[in-house]
């Protein structure tokens, strides 16, 4: 298991801003009606309507993203910059694995990978319609919330393959 960099990470940094909450992100989207019920139908995305070219979406918490018409047809997103959605299990990540695959074609999804053990996680990849990249994968209840409470990590962190990351 890594280090935690214990000097970093017990420092208290006093910030310039004092911001309250990470609330957003947002994605580009070129038709937003497809996309609302690709997000809805498909991933089970709370959805609301906030504009005639933006929609608010989220799942299982507060923080939301905005998918927001671009203007012309868009580059496909980087997998560095994927999206992620937790599952509990291995074999729930299979599970989706295989409804994407079966439903790749009517959802416009391409470029679904194959399930593997990576990061300390099990998951996959696929891009959208719109050309966004998913992950989904195993991950304990809260995401990446435990990451924070272990601090600072030097070497090479969750990305290690014999990572000691909690269990699901």
């Amino acid at each position: 298991m890594a280090e935690q960099n214990k000097e970093k990470s017990d420092e208290k940094i006093k910030p310039v801003l004092k911001l309250e909450f990470l609330s957003h992100g947002t994605v580009e989207v070129d038709d937003v009606d497809a996309s609302r019920k690709f997000y809805e139908e498909f991933l089970g995305l709370e959805v609301v309507r906030t504009s005639p070219i933006s929609l608010m979406f989220r799942l299982g918490g507060t923080h939301s993203y905005a998918a927001v018409k671009r203007g012309r047809k868009g580059s496909k997103m980087g997998l560095l910059f994927h999206n992620g959605l937790d599952v509990a299990s291995d074999k729930e990540v299979d599970k989706c694995h295989q409804l994407c695959v079966e439903h790749a074609d009517k959802w416009g999804m391409t470029q679904v990978s194959k399930p593997i053990s990576q990061h300390g996680t099990y998951s996959f990849y696929f891009w959208d319609l719109d050309g966004n990249s998913w992950e989904i994968l195993t991950n304990p209840k809260g995401g990446y919330g435990w990451l924070f409470e272990r601090g600072d990590l030097d070497g090479s962190g969750h990305m290690a393959k014999n990572y000691d990351r909690p269990k699901n």
